[in-house]
């Protein structure tokens, strides 16, 4: 048997931007009882010429919104990237969870040949049939994100652990 395009894809990226969120919520609690300037978390970056934290968030919630509409069919919610708090990072996530809730397992089922067509940097595309689009391009890219947003902030000393990333508040 094999497993649906839905399944492999809409509850793979509630589960993983949920875990986010978790991860936003113990950052919120870490600046609470530290007392420290948030800006420092949102705007740590791990390397000179890597996005900073806020751009991990917001492109993890990209990847998967803009990846489902594209596979499905449907219009992804338009969101300006003016994120810059904790807070609104947060919002920004339970925005595109609400999105995802939206979308019909009929609408992205049997939508493995589909050609997808993206962005690939400011200039290029690439086109790639759904299934492997979902693969090998569109949950990597989510991974990646949520995992640079994790190792940003256990860096800076918010107590995350693996359990927070694969389980999140479910733990």
């Amino acid at each position: 048997m094999s497993i649906s395009m839905y399944s492999a894809s809409v509850p793979v990226c509630q589960s993983m931007l949920s875990n986010l969120r978790h991860m936003l919520d113990k950052a919120q609690a870490f600046v609470a009882a530290k007392g420290c300037d948030p800006v420092a978390l949102t705007q740590y970056r791990l390397a000179p010429d890597m996005l900073p934290f806020t751009r991990q968030v917001l492109i993890a919630c990209d990847a998967a919104k803009n990846g489902v509409a594209r596979i499905s069919g449907l219009e992804a919610p338009k969101f300006d990237d003016t994120e810059s708090t904790l807070a609104e990072l947060q919002d920004r996530i339970d925005r595109t969870l609400a999105f995802l809730a939206t979308v019909p397992a009929s609408a992205m089922d049997g939508t493995e040949e589909r050609a997808i067509t993206f962005p690939v940097g400011r200039d290029a595309t690439r086109t790639m049939p759904a299934e492997a689009y979902l693969k090998h391009w569109m949950l990597p890219n989510l991974f990646f994100h949520v995992t640079t947003a994790y190792a940003i902030l256990r860096h800076n000393g918010v107590e995350l652990g693996k359990a927070d990333y694969l389980a999140g508040a479910k733990r």
